[in-house]
């Protein structure tokens, strides 16, 4: 913070002092290093905290309440006294005077970092957010009869230091004292003060009071431990505390309230449970202390990404900040933290499967989705749970444990499409079929025999339903064949056969069998076709394989074919088959081409004109 003095400058290749333009670095700190000018309360806090570390550390034997914080706000004047280690008036000219130096770096207490919120030696500088003089009274502890030093820091980069009697401060400790700018009233405001060192210290292990000024007495800041700190008469009881909390912090009412703790490096807190689902992959923030302070309310990182049906808030001992200590620093530690409180959910819902049926049916008609995503990357989790796993099925949804008893063999689609043809025919044949088109359905089916070793999974293609429908006889299909013929004619734009075969239920008149990938290769082989002899048409072509037809069958049972296989004018044929062929891909459910959407419109216009004639 000091700024060069007036001086020749130096003969030529001399080493010269960095000039530093503070305006400069303030606007850089805060646009770019803090989120908002409210941080300037959090890092007065997390000064008077180190403090006291450094002065607990001087005196361990000293009652527990022996030091603290008040905070101090009448709207004229914000005031942060600590009852610290102090300072000297070297260590003001050391620490205060010089940006990017900590006290926290001082040699004596190197090997104590640990100990300490802050360790960049910037934080001071956030007070210019909102004011253009920073005043402090400081006097060491590290001496019994210190002087007390007064430090005046202004937002133009100068500052002053004196020396004043022991007297103008009585005990060791440093206040800060702030004239806010007529520009910052929203964060400098008593009740604003207040709210914010509820925000930013309400876990703090020091006592920390707020007074306006008003004369009244202080209210605390923190006037409970956490919630995990506290000891409860039962485990319900502790258990409920918890939720409350949890409903407190994050506004909801928890499923459940998990509680964490990893005592290796001094971290425990909660992490809630959402009571609704949550998008695959949508991380929540969560919010994170460090030693007491409030750091983030949106840390995805401490957990991983299939963790988002929670949400935490937990304190830590040995997590990093990163210089804004506004969120977490990517590290060994940091690693080592995610994958234990991974293990951490995943033991929860481990005892919920074995011992809270009622609890596990309820995450898991909520939160199916990000199990099924962790079932398929964790073993223990698949065997606990797969059976349990909802799944949309041709016995409606069911979990797999149910739909297994039933179907020795399950059959899985490759998609939602395809599930939604074959859905009612495969039923009706006596197929088990589970819909593998949604995210991770397809991979956990095909690794059900891994839990039910008497149970086999097989992917479901044309050729496994078709040969479920049970032929016609020879006399019928001879009947049919002119329609029949005349039917492939009429789509055959769209390279469909027609067949011929009785399946249940009746009342469907027709079966689009088709797949994504025959489709695909369809389109690619009428492209090839479209650039033949170009280059592009040469590429496609080496590409080029048998295209598979999809193929429409229809329904010997129902009322509706029997009359049409027996139309024996060549259009109203034609027509015919074109609708039912529209009808049967509407069923589906996937989405149509252009000329499939064409054709459903002109063979309903051309039917409703034929019937017109008729009655006419």
């Amino acid at each position: 913070m000091t700024l060069p003095s007036a001086v020749s400058p130096p003969p030529d290749g001399a080493d010269r002092a960095f000039q530093v333009d503070l305006r400069g670095l303030v606007d850089l700190l805060s646009h770019h290093l803090y989120s908002s000018p409210r941080v300037y309360l959090r890092e007065l806090l997390q000064n008077a905290v180190d403090a006291l570390t450094a002065r607990r550390g001087l005196e361990p034997d000293a009652p527990a309440d022996a030091f603290g914080i008040r905070l101090f706000a009448d709207g004229s004047v914000v005031r942060v006294e600590d009852d610290g280690v102090g300072l000297s008036e070297a260590d003001v000219h050391t620490f205060l005077a010089t940006i990017g130096r900590s006290s926290k770096r001082a040699e004596k207490i190197a090997e104590q970092r640990g100990d300490f919120i802050g360790q960049f030696g910037i934080g001071l500088l956030s007070c210019f957010l909102v004011a253009d003089e920073i005043h402090v009274l400081s006097r060491s502890a590290r001496t019994p009869d210190a002087p007390t030093v007064e430090w005046r820091g202004h937002g133009d980069g100068s500052y002053s230091v004196r020396t004043l009697p022991a007297s103008a401060r009585t005990r060791p400790g440093t206040t800060v004292t702030l004239t806010p700018r007529a520009d910052t009233g929203e964060w400098t405001r008593p009740a604003q003060v207040h709210a914010l060192g509820r925000h930013f210290g309400s876990l703090l292990r020091h006592p920390v009071t707020f007074d306006d000024g008003t004369g009244g007495r202080g209210v605390s800041v923190n006037p409970e431990p956490a919630p995990w700190a506290r000891t409860y008469p039962t485990p319900g009881a502790r258990s409920r505390a918890l939720a409350a909390y949890g409903e407190e912090v994050f506004g909801f009412a928890p499923l459940d309230a998990i509680e964490l703790d990893l005592p290796a490096v001094g971290l425990k807190g909660i992490a809630c449970v959402l009571p609704e689902a949550v998008p695959a992959g949508r991380r929540h923030g969560h919010r994170v202390h460090v030693k007491g302070m409030l750091l983030s309310e949106q840390a995805d990182e401490i957990l991983p990404e299939w963790a988002f049906f929670v949400r935490c808030v937990i304190d830590a001992e040995s997590l990093r900040p990163t210089a804004s200590r506004e969120s977490l620093y990517e590290d060994d530690t940091l690693a080592a933290v995610r994958d234990a409180l991974a293990e951490r959910l995943r033991a929860w819902i481990a005892r919920a499967a074995a011992s809270d049926p009622d609890l596990l049916g309820r995450f898991l008609q909520t939160h199916h989705l990000a199990v099924k995503s962790l079932a398929v990357h964790d073993d223990e989790i698949l065997r606990l749970l797969l059976p349990w796993l909802p799944f949309e099925t041709t016995d409606g949804h069911s979990t797999l444990d149910e739909f297994a008893r039933t179907h020795r063999t399950v059959l899985v689609t490759s998609s939602v499409e395809e599930f939604r043809q074959v859905a009612a025919i495969a039923s009706a044949a006596g197929l088990g079929v589970v819909n593998g088109g949604y995210t991770y359905d397809r991979e956990l089916v095909h690794r059900l025999p891994e839990i039910r070793p008497e149970v086999s999974v097989a992917d479901l293609d044309p050729a496994t339903l078709t040969a479920h429908l049970d032929p016609v006889d020879r006399e019928t299909e001879l009947a049919a064949a002119a329609y029949l013929g005349l039917a492939r004619d009429a789509l055959a734009v769209f390279d469909c056969d027609v067949a011929l075969r009785t399946f249940h239920p009746a009342s469907a008149p027709a079966l689009l069998v088709d797949s994504r990938e025959a489709r695909h290769e369809r389109t690619r082989s009428q492209l090839a076709r479209e650039q033949e002899g170009g280059l592009w048409g040469d590429i496609l072509g080496a590409l080029r394989q048998e295209a598979p037809r999809a193929q429409l069958i229809l329904n010997q049972l129902n009322p509706l074919v029997r009359t049409a296989v027996a139309i024996d004018e060549p259009e109203l044929a034609r027509t015919s088959a074109e609708a039912l062929y529209g009808q049967a891909a509407l069923l589906s459910r996937r989405p149509l081409r252009p000329a499939e959407s064409s054709l459903i419109n002109r063979s309903f216009l051309d039917l409703l004109a034929h019937a017109l004639r008729k009655d006419g």
